[in-house]
């Protein structure tokens, strides 16, 4: 058998990772003619068709899904492979993170400090981004481990894991007085700060105005929650949305009124990662610590 060029077997991986000829091109720093001639160049070694056209993008045909079954295994032991090396030649483990931007920070640097060994030989890197972006890194291999407020759907990305880690319910507080007598109604007077619609609470808040017949009178929409929270300390009349442990993260910050507790709501936590990393010890810390303490108000 003649030699395999894996430069092209590679770009066809990432590819049918991607989705598209474009996207992987961005991904790889190259042209998309590039990519496609170097595709060509693979069926033409392979002797058939590697990709068909599905919509705008494009998935692999039935000899491109065996070749990628191969390529996927064989790539993802090199990704492992290279991890290893890094775990056992660096004093400080290389430990990369993306964190959801609409988690909160305070709850966030609380989980992370059990990824630290007591010798702190580690050197964290933290991402800040949307859970979709973050879970296209972490698929490319380029982080460790996402800390996110949903999980991950092992049927659309194969290979990799999520785990809760706990839970926190939501509240509405103000740094004015508000009677409580008049809740629900001050939500449709008063003006709100929420988390953005394209968060999973921002969803989730949504749907739970809607079942509760308002009309909220919203002022602003932050997918960041550290955000959020600065915005509202120029603006002391409105209404925030918040997990309920907010209240005494920030009494001696932002004095604030505590309006309503909302059972139904609920800020969700989880670490997702990839098969390979089941094993790196700061991954192990954080899944195998008891966290309960953290999410209790």
């Amino acid at each position: 058998m003649s030699h395999l060029n894996y430069n092209h077997l590679y770009y066809f991986w990432m590819v049918c990772n991607q989705g598209s000829v474009s996207k992987a091109a961005d991904a790889l720093f190259l042209t998309p003619q590039t990519v496609t001639g170097q595709i060509k160049a693979l069926e033409e070694r392979m002797g058939g068709k590697l990709t068909k056209r599905s919509g705008r993008g494009i998935e692999p045909t039935e000899l491109g899904q065996l070749i990628y079954k191969y390529s996927d295994r064989m790539f993802g032991l090199s990704y492992e492979m290279l991890d290893i090396v890094n775990y056992s030649q660096r004093a400080n483990i290389l430990f990369d993170v993306g964190v959801a931007d609409a988690l909160s920070k305070r709850l966030v640097s609380k989980i992370l400090m059990k990824a630290i060994p007591e010798d702190n030989s580690i050197h964290l890197r933290c991402f800040e981004s949307t859970h979709e972006m973050l879970l296209e890194q972490l698929s490319q291999h380029k982080l460790d481990m996402i800390l996110s407020d949903c999980p991950v759907d092992s049927s659309q990305s194969p290979g990799l894991y999520s785990k809760k880690l706990g839970e926190c319910h939501m509240s509405f507080f103000s740094s004015s007085h508000i009677l409580r007598c008049s809740f629900p109604q001050i939500l449709e007077e008063k003006k709100l700060l929420i988390p953005g619609s394209r968060t999973a609470m921002g969803r989730k808040v949504l749907q739970w105005f809607d079942y509760q017949g308002l009309q909220p009178n919203i002022l602003g929409e932050f997918d960041d929650a550290a955000l959020m929270k600065s915005f509202s300390r120029y603006h002391p009349e409105v209404i925030l949305l918040a997990p309920s442990l907010y209240m005494s993260e920030v009494e001696n910050d932002l004095p604030l009124q505590l309006i309503e507790h909302i059972e139904e709501l609920k800020e969700e936590y989880y670490v997702i990662f990839a098969e390979r990393m089941i094993q790196h010890p700061a991954v192990k810390n954080i899944c195998d610590a008891d966290l309960a303490d953290l999410f209790q108000h």
